[in-house]
């Protein structure tokens, strides 16, 4: 059961370029009542909040626009305490190390366990 005490107020932010993807989650986690802000141009992601501290990305790490990873490197110059949870619909061990050394918080192949997806988020929260 989510901690209203975190989810009543939290916003979501949703950075994936495959609009079915973004939908899912964002209905996902709305399900769960977090607040979302969905994007699907890490650009537009990066330039909205380059003056707002970020305290959760669920982040897809292949994106044609910019990948994952380098949205990582711009959100850790800006606010080092962003939690990070990475998806991605290709299972990728080299990735996955790259980006939990990092600091992600998590990284989960597509389709998602909605229960740990969820879990991880709550988690992710807790530790911003």
């Amino acid at each position: 059961m989510p901690d209203s005490s975190i989810t009543s107020a939290e916003i979501c932010y949703v950075v994936d370029d495959d609009p079915s993807v973004r939908k899912s989650i964002t209905r996902l986690l709305e399900f769960e009542g977090f607040k979302v802000r969905a994007f699907g141009d890490p650009e537009d992601f990066l330039n909205q909040m380059a003056t707002n501290p970020v305290r959760l990305v669920v982040l897809d790490i292949w994106m044609q626009q910019m990948t994952g990873m380098e949205v990582l490197a711009h959100l850790c110059a800006r606010w080092p305490g962003t939690r990070v949870i990475f998806i991605t619909g290709h299972e990728d061990r080299a990735a996955e190390a790259t980006v939990m050394q990092a600091g992600a918080s998590g990284f989960f192949i597509k389709p998602l366990d909605n229960e740990k997806f969820i879990a991880a988020v709550q988690d992710a929260l807790e530790q911003a």
